[in-house]
């Protein structure tokens, strides 16, 4: 039942990528399907202009490879970051351990 309910809350949207009609069905918010479009449009747009033959297939996986490649930095700069406020998170703990440790002690 929760799947339906899921399912009815999904909208169709229409739009175009470098002049190619699509339809989406989502339920994403209107703002979110058109910040993805536009995404989308710019780089296979950016792609297209590049490639030699002008082919939309090749200009779709260029723009694919060019998508993957900012995740996979954007996630690798996310977990180096990541790693960063753990190891601190592990000093101020062992930090406040050692205080308490000193502070019974003084005692």
């Amino acid at each position: 039942m929760a799947q339906s309910q899921k399912a009815n809350d999904k909208k169709t949207f229409d739009f175009k990528i470098a002049g190619v009609p699509y339809k989406l069905k989502t339920s994403h918010a209107e703002q979110t399907v058109n910040e993805l479009v536009d995404y989308v449009n710019d780089k296979v747009t950016e792609a297209l202009a590049v490639t030699k033959n002008s082919s939309f297939q090749n200009a779709a996986i260029l723009a694919a490879f060019n998508i993957a490649e900012e995740m996979i930095l954007l996630k690798q700069r996310a977990q180096a970051e990541l790693e960063k406020l753990e190891t601190k998170a592990l000093k101020l703990s062992q930090d406040l351990e050692n205080s308490k440790t000193n502070k019974v002690n003084m005692y």
